[in-house]
């Protein structure tokens, strides 16, 4: 028996709100009806979605609620009509106010730094709520830049003196030692992403004075060792090419009134053949230590290019 298929009418009173939801040629609109597979026709401030019951009610639920959003001040974003309808795929009775609504940092661009799943959201709550947090997930879901935005966000209020960002310097098929110049010229190239976040966030002039200033630290993993680290914000990217001894390093590195946020993926492991992965150690042996929360990122929380998802997800395929 072939699906339903059902039609429902809207209707946008506000005129402002309204050519917000649309957007510019009605390009939010085509978004929805590329992912959905709805058809929607709009006159003035009034839509009629067509195509399967499910299909229909969803988007119909996407519009009503990103309508309500930008009622609220929500500066909507055409990437915002894709997330809300994932969410909603998974979690029909979601409300994307509480999960759009959470401002966790503004650029110096104004633009608003927010949670775009249920998980990011839920990676969030958890990085306010615990002293140390695991971000799992594959490339591509905001672990990173989330922590980077957290990081900033309490460093600006007060809530540490200082961030310090860090990944290991591990050779991804290329060597290391190959490299021109000196130890910082060689490993600044693994550290680049970490600058590129506080880059987007607080602008480059800043960014270098708190670095010049020492209150932004940026260095290998292996600066690390030795050091108490206090009243500060920690981030260990790429914790997937840590070994055992190396995670266990960081994480007694630990000191008070700080919080460390440990991300990585681990289908991306660059260690030699006969080394595990300090991640997947952690993972196993700290689970049930309170304070310590692991956050699992999947697929369908890229917020990359719409084809990252596609790759992650031919790439998985594969290995099935």
């Amino acid at each position: 028996m072939p699906p339903q298929q059902i039609s429902q009418d809207l209707n946008f009173p506000d005129n402002t709100a309204a050519g917000a939801l649309f957007g510019d040629l009605n390009k939010n609109l085509h978004i929805i009806e590329e992912s959905s597979g709805v058809k929607i026709n709009a006159r003035g401030n009034s839509l009629n979605i067509s195509g399967v019951r499910h299909d229909v009610e969803m988007a119909a639920e996407l519009l009503n609620q990103i309508y309500d959003l930008i009622g609220k001040g929500y500066p909507v974003y055409s990437s915002d009509f894709a997330f809300g309808l994932r969410i909603l795929g998974s979690s029909p009775k979601a409300r994307l106010d509480k999960i759009f609504l959470d401002k966790v940092y503004v650029t110096t661009q104004n633009r608003i730094i927010s949670p775009k799943t249920t998980n990011q959201k839920l990676y969030i709550d958890a990085i306010r709520n615990n002293d140390i947090v695991f971000g799992i997930g594959p490339a591509g879901t905001g672990k990173t830049y989330l922590a980077v935005a957290m990081a900033v966000s309490a460093l600006v209020s007060g809530q540490v003196k200082s961030i310090i960002l860090t990944r290991p310097a591990v050779e991804a098929g290329e060597k290391l030692g190959f490299l021109p110049g000196d130890l910082a010229q060689k490993v600044n190239p693994y550290l680049r992403p970490l600058h590129d976040a506080l880059y987007d966030m607080l602008g480059p002039e800043k960014s270098l004075d708190l670095v010049e200033q020492g209150v932004i630290e940026v260095a290998p993993l292996a600066f690390m060792r030795g050091r108490t680290l206090s009243n500060a914000f920690i981030i260990l990217d790429e914790a997937q090419n840590t070994t055992r001894e190396q995670m266990k390093m960081f994480l007694t590195r630990i000191g008070f009134d700080s919080r460390a946020v440990i991300t990585g993926d681990i289908t991306q492991v660059d260690l030699p053949i006969k080394k595990n992965s300090g991640l997947l150690e952690a993972r196993n042996i700290l689970k049930r230590i309170d304070g310590i929360t692991f956050c699992t990122f999947s697929k369908a929380d890229v917020v990359r290019h719409p084809l990252v998802q596609k790759i992650i997800q031919a790439y998985e395929t594969s290995q099935n």
